[in-house]
């Protein structure tokens, strides 16, 4: 334990949450007015940078950095691939995959951006939906995981630094300032970032695995029956962290994905199937068709409340999650090329994620339009109509399906174990951060940030009520704010990390002997026996032209090595 961090952090988020708690109404009144000054005074900035994270990780990934190793040379991967991106995709996005999987194309299509002159409700609607829906949950959301994530994973594993967010800096700043006060603060930020995240995605999971138990007819919806599920899944979570990343969640994580693709491959062959084959084709295409237009968009005349409520909002709950998300990801990752690591983080889930949206989002959009039995009545700025219900949507759309009772039952138990997974993850990370970066932490501090996770779920879902519950969130994506910062701020401090490394370490060549060259081959013959001496393997390296120098008495030619961020000395 890192006392000038762990105590600062526990004080920050009980005092976060007694104040929520006492000042409900006022607190989500003041956090309300926060979300609406993050929208329109930085909107534009967390816009601007995500699509920068977007071009980093593809510069890292198809660049000469690609070639690197998050570690030794010669060392393997700790996990195997599919275990890899099991582990990766739970701790992720697991859990809000299955909560928006069908709200948010439906809402998409029911509700569509105004400034982009679609009519809600039409064919056009239905392709934006999910070329909207791809662009939260594709390569924006994970190219923010893989800036934190590879810088962690690098620092680590392959420069022997802790595993702690304040190292990514290094490079920059220096060593002194990283140990500093200066460090402490960007591990704070993250570990307050991370819990609220994590509590605030518990609560989502126990208010729709809630509204799932209700729509079958099991329960009727109270604070008893809130707590029991968080009690159940709090205790599931605390013995999976405890038996640590390569029992409880590496199994844990396989299973939910197995269930997960179960799920998915039922929806998939009792609904439309060829429907769906022929609509995830044309996604594609339409999310890459409209990525140019939407990467840099941010509505200045327009009065940004959909980019406030969707796209703005979700960069800014990215970018509040990339600690947790960031750091866990490189916790699982030694041992493989930072190319392996880009394709695997930026590609594989954007790819499965568009496979799941298809299947569970065109599945509720062309029911709406066959049957138009997807939406609850409710209202809309005061105004009687009909709209998508985020709880039980899903419910709704597997009802249509048979097997139905069945089916909501899996998909209760996916989101109560895509909960567990993330609560260990997160509480993994952020017992790692409160230590100082060790990366087997005392059992007794993960099972403290495990239990508070849950706890502060419970009191914000039952005695603040949903008020504060809403006001923590927007706590947890105003962190996003000063983080995006530190981000722009690493990317920087990577790039002069890598660039030395590749400057300075050596690759291998083989040169062959005379001898072993064709007899008619004329080199054979206009080499000297003294050439054999070369035959074997050399270490070669590239030099740039600005880094020799001539002497001018001699004529040698002198290698100026180049300075290394990471020296201690060099501050």
């Amino acid at each position: 334990m890192k006392p000038a961090v762990f105590v600062p952090a526990s004080l920050i988020i009980v005092g976060l949450v007694a104040l929520a708690v006492i000042y409900s109404s006022a607190a989500a009144g003041a956090f309300g007015e926060l979300n609406a000054l993050i929208t329109d005074g930085v909107g534009w900035w967390y816009v601007l940078v995500t699509t920068g994270f977007v071009v980093f990780a593809i510069y890292c990934g198809a660049s000469r950095v690609g070639t690197l190793k998050l570690g030794n040379d010669d060392e393997s991967p700790e996990f195997s691939f599919m275990a890899w991106l099991a582990m990766l995709f739970s701790a992720g996005m697991g859990i809000g995959l299955v909560f928006y999987g069908v709200a948010e194309p439906l809402s998409h299509y029911i509700n569509p951006p105004r400034s982009l002159g679609v009519e809600a409700a039409t064919d056009a609607a239905a392709n934006q939906a999910m070329a909207l829906t791809m662009f939260h949950w594709g390569l924006h959301a994970w190219a923010i995981y893989v800036v934190v994530g590879l810088g962690m994973a690098y620092m680590t594993y392959r420069r022997g630094r802790p595993l702690t967010i304040r190292w990514l800096l290094e490079p920059l700043i220096g060593a002194k300032r990283v140990e500093g006060w200066m460090g402490h603060t960007v591990d704070v930020i993250a570990i307050v970032g991370t819990l609220f995240g994590v509590a605030t995605s518990l609560g989502f999971g126990i208010t729709q695995i809630a509204a799932g138990l209700d729509y079958l007819g099991w329960i009727q919806i109270n604070n008893w029956w809130i707590v029991g599920l968080i009690v159940v899944i709090t205790g599931m979570a605390t013995y999976s962290v405890v038996s640590g990343v390569g029992r409880g969640l590496k199994w844990l994580s396989n299973i939910n994905m197995a269930l997960a693709a179960a799920l998915a491959l039922f929806v998939a062959l009792a609904g439309p199937t060829l429907f769906l084959l022929q609509a995830w084709v044309q996604n594609m295409g339409n999310y890459l068709y409209s990525l140019p237009e939407l990467m840099l968009r941010t509505g200045p005349f327009t009065d940004g409340t959909w980019l406030g409520s969707w796209t703005i909002f979700y960069w800014g709950w990215w970018i509040s999650w990339a600690p947790f998300v960031g750091m866990f990801i490189a916790r699982i990752s030694r041992g493989r090329t930072i190319r392996e690591f880009v394709a695997g983080v930026l590609l594989v889930p954007t790819v499965i994620g568009s496979l799941w949206f298809t299947v569970f989002g065109d599945s509720a959009i062309l029911r709406q339009r066959n049957v138009g039995d997807m939406l609850v009545p409710g209202e809309v700025d005061g105004v009687a109509t009909e709209v998508v219900d985020t709880n039980t949507s899903l419910f709704q759309l597997l009802n249509t399906l048979p097997l139905a009772t069945i089916t909501s039952v899996l998909a209760i138990i996916v989101i109560g174990l895509f909960f567990v997974t993330s609560s260990d993850s997160g509480s993994l990370v952020i017992d790692i951060l409160s230590s100082g970066g060790h990366l087997d932490p005392p059992k007794a501090t993960r099972v403290y940030w495990t239990v508070l996770e849950g706890l502060a779920a419970a009191v914000l879902l039952i005695v603040g009520g949903a008020g504060s519950l809403t006001a923590l969130q927007t706590a947890s994506i105003a962190t996003a704010v000063p983080f995006s910062v530190i981000m722009v701020l690493a990317c920087v401090s990577m790039t002069r990390a890598f660039h030395y490394d590749l400057a300075t370490t050596p690759r291998l060549m083989h040169i062959k002997a005379p001898e072993s060259l064709p007899v008619h081959h004329p080199a054979r013959h206009s080499l000297s026996d003294s050439s054999a001496t070369l035959a074997g393997l050399v270490e070669v390296r590239r030099v740039a032209p600005g880094d020799i120098e001539v002497s001018q008495d001699t004529g040698e030619l002198v290698i100026v090595e180049p300075t290394d961020p990471l020296e201690r000395d060099a501050e």
